[in-house]
């Protein structure tokens, strides 16, 4: 039996390399105190209403989000080399939906079966032959990761649709650095503080030519009743944008209005955490309520950006999954940073 991957202590029963000092200071910190470090850190989740919804048969559950107050630390030398796998594999997958929507180099190259994709129901025809800004449609990805020992980290999946969940990792933060202020003090730790600053400027980046100097962008939600809503409303409070539903737009000349006190205002980006099949119920599901009627015309004519791109669905297929190791050499021409966990296809016969 293989014996679980201790992040912390070595088997000599020392500490491995930048948890010498939690080390010390959990064996100097009594029980007692701990304890009620997590009390409070639970009461000012509470306070703050950092929940989340957790749908069953009938109504959602409103939850707070799970809190460990053991950090997990990764040095200064993980953390880049994480970094480099991370960036290296959103580049590929980049690169692979621009492909799929466009010449599909690598189903005519038999890397990835062309039934894998064309099949795929989050594969969206109507993304076919469209030209996005920068060719981006993974503007922002969530990346699941596990640690299997002191070297190696692997890849359970990847997130390229609507991710979720950054806002419990700011809020995380926050609470930790009031409770734990003499961790923060003694030790140098990276801030996350400016992820909010560096979101906004990437999807400015991604704003289409016709937009101006300072693009307009917003955030569209389903609304209240959404598990992530509590994060919608967080991100754009601190983005300083403007938190819309469907409702709040309306599509004039193929251009994006958002409705304002003062009339209607152009929007350039849009964040979008509303799935595909609810964008526009003239172009996906038409008993849509959630979306813009109009809004791929607009997308379509280059007049307003969606991040993430409609038809990303596809990258977050656990098939697709298996083949990202060849996906980035085909791209990239690099061998994989971060390991896949070892999948069997079940098409091919050795498997």
């Amino acid at each position: 039996m293989t014996a679980a991957f201790d992040e912390m202590t070595l088997p000599d029963g020392t500490s491995r390399a930048g948890y010498e000092f939690l080390a010390r200071w959990l064996k100097d910190t009594p029980r007692e105190i701990l304890a009620h470090r997590r009390a409070e850190a639970e009461l000012l989740f509470r306070r703050i209403g950092i929940t989340f919804a957790v749908y069953g048969d009938n109504d959602a559950e409103e939850r707070i989000i799970p809190f460990d107050i053991i950090p997990r630390i990764l040095t200064k030398p993980e953390w880049e080399r994480l970094s480099r796998g991370l960036e290296q594999r959103v580049r590929a997958l980049n690169l692979f939906l621009t492909d799929i929507y466009g010449a599909g180099a690598i189903l005519k190259a038999g890397i990835v079966p062309a039934d894998l994709v064309y099949r795929n129901p989050y594969f969206r025809p109507e993304m076919s032959g469209l030209k996005l800004a920068h060719d981006l449609y993974v503007h922002i990805a969530g990346i699941d990761i596990i640690r299997t020992d002191a070297d190696d980290f692997y890849v359970l999946e990847d997130n390229a649709r609507t991710p979720s969940g950054v806002s419990y990792m700011l809020e995380n933060r926050e609470v930790m650095m009031r409770i734990f202020p003499d961790l923060f003090a003694e030790n140098r730790i990276d801030p996350v503080e400016n992820y909010p600053e560096e979101l906004l400027a990437t999807l400015k980046s991604a704003a289409p030519a016709s937009a101006p100097t300072d693009p307009i962008v917003a955030l569209l939600t389903p609304g209240p009743l959404n598990s992530a809503y509590y994060e919608h409303s967080f991100l754009a409070d601190k983005l300083g944008i403007e938190l819309v539903e469907g409702r709040d737009l309306l599509v004039r000349d193929d251009v994006v209005y958002m409705r304002t006190t003062e009339g209607p205002k152009r929007v350039d980006v849009i964040y979008r955490r509303l799935d595909d099949d609810f964008l526009d119920p003239l172009t996906f599901r038409p008993d849509s309520v959630l979306g813009v009627p109009g809004l791929m015309n607009a997308y379509r004519a280059g007049h307003v950006t969606l991040a993430n791109a409609v038809g990303t669905g596809v990258a977050d297929d656990k098939a697709v999954y298996s083949y990202m190791p060849e996906i980035v050499r085909f791209y990239l021409g690099e061998e994989p940073i971060l390991k896949n966990v070892q999948t069997w296809r079940c098409r091919e016969p050795k498997d």
